[in-house]
């Protein structure tokens, strides 16, 4: 919807620290979601305070630091790693003579630039005009004014007027778009579940390693990157579970601290696959030294979500970042906690025995005579990768050594 500069844009950036923040962890983070929307970083003001000031939110002093770092370095742009109403934002451009960008509005313009699919635009464009609907007076002061003049007269309206009446329209547009997207996936769903096949949901921080466990588990090539949000467009292939069939697994967009509630409202449609997935698969960054803090964040937004209550997966990733770490299940006898190296591909045996594990139970194994007549039974039973090993009797019958999960099982043969 925006013209972006095709170049990077110099930035000063600002964190005020407040009572309860972890300044250090938050103010990395931030400086990697403005390379991420490709600022150059040429200053980083920093200040401590108990509460916002209504006027600028951080104080006049600071404020006139601010000013001074935007004429020294020649900076396009400042961004404040925090959320700003709408007043805040105007009277600092108007101080400061530069464009001032809050937190929701860096990630907004990193979503925009990452989206791919139809449907990933719509759902950012909504997002961003949610956004903007509240800062439209921003830009248009010189016409508070009726309109008139030759093809100009009628409505009476003031420019600014018939842009939030525009801004409306087009929301109420896209709106309706976006429900078709959600009764598609609706459909899909109910296809999935007559054809009993379970789904998986890839979930987690942003850069956490999800886009390359899926690839590694699907054999795709989606867009996988050390970056934050590299995955915005959600993309779903059919993997193979050992001895226990097929399932759907989801890749989903990357969350992170205090997820813009305008992003989550519009990626709604996207994140109703998370909330009705079987089992979601929650990729950790293990060599992030604060990645209790990260799984927390995760789990407020599954909360915001109605995805709380789904059986979750935890699965540790990067131990090559880590020493003398190999790939295992946790020590606690469950299979919920899974360690493994993604990008070097080891331990993914185990995340596939795990999803089986949490979603048909415990494997069955069984030795089976199969008469020649059953050779439709025999081909089914290696469709769903069920066979360990197989030999013919003097008769001709097949005596095959199986493993499958318990529904399968009870499907194919109606006992256990």
């Amino acid at each position: 919807m925006f013209e972006r500069p095709t170049g990077g844009e110099r930035a000063v950036i600002v964190q005020i620290d407040f009572p309860g923040m972890q300044a250090g962890e938050e103010l990395t983070e931030f400086k990697e979601l403005v390379r991420s929307a490709d600022g150059e970083i040429v200053d980083i003001i920093t200040g401590m305070k108990s509460q916002p000031e209504v006027k600028y939110f951080v104080g006049k002093g600071k404020a006139e630091e601010i000013k001074a770092s935007v004429m020294l370095e020649q900076a396009d742009v400042v961004i404040v790693n925090h959320e700003l109403t709408p007043s805040q934002e105007r009277n600092l451009e108007k101080l400061l003579q530069c464009r001032v960008v809050d937190r929701s509005g860096l990630i907004l313009d990193i979503f925009a630039r990452r989206a791919r699919t139809f449907e990933g635009k719509l759902q950012v464009e909504l997002a961003q005009l949610q956004h903007l609907s509240t800062r439209l007076i921003r830009g248009w002061t010189h016409l508070e004014r009726q309109k008139g003049g030759i093809g100009l007269r009628g409505p009476g309206e003031t420019q600014l007027e018939t842009d939030r009446r525009l801004l409306r329209d087009r929301i109420k547009s896209i709106h309706k778009r976006l429900a078709k997207v959600r009764s598609q996936r609706d459909q899909n769903r109910r296809a999935r579940r007559k054809a009993a096949m379970p789904t998986v949901s890839v979930v987690g921080y942003t850069n956490a390693g999800k886009s390359t466990l899926f690839n590694a588990l699907t054999g795709e090539g989606i867009y996988a990157a050390d970056q934050l949000f590299a995955t915005l467009d959600p993309t779903m292939r059919k993997i193979e579970l050992p001895g226990a069939g097929k399932a759907i697994i989801a890749d989903t967009v990357g969350f992170i601290r205090h997820l813009p509630h305008d992003l989550v409202e519009a990626f709604r449609a996207t994140l109703e696959e998370t909330r009705d997935a079987n089992l979601l698969l929650h990729v950790i960054d293990i060599s992030n030294p604060n990645w209790r803090d990260t799984v927390i964040a995760v789990n407020q937004v599954l909360e915001e979500i109605g995805a709380a209550k789904v059986p979750i997966l935890h699965v540790y990733n990067k131990i090559d970042c880590l020493e003398n770490t190999e790939p295992k299940f946790d020590d606690n006898g469950e299979i919920d906690k899974v360690w493994i190296s993604a990008k070097e591909k080891r331990g993914l045996e185990l995340v596939l025995e795990a999803i089986a594990k949490n979603l048909y139970g415990d494997p069955i194994y069984r030795s089976l005579c199969l008469e020649p007549s059953q050779g439709k039974l025999r081909a089914e039973l290696y469709q769903l990768d069920a066979v360990l090993s197989e030999r013919v009797d003097e008769q001709g019958n097949w005596l095959i050594s199986v493993r499958m999960s318990k529904n399968d099982f009870e499907r194919l043969f109606g006992v256990d």
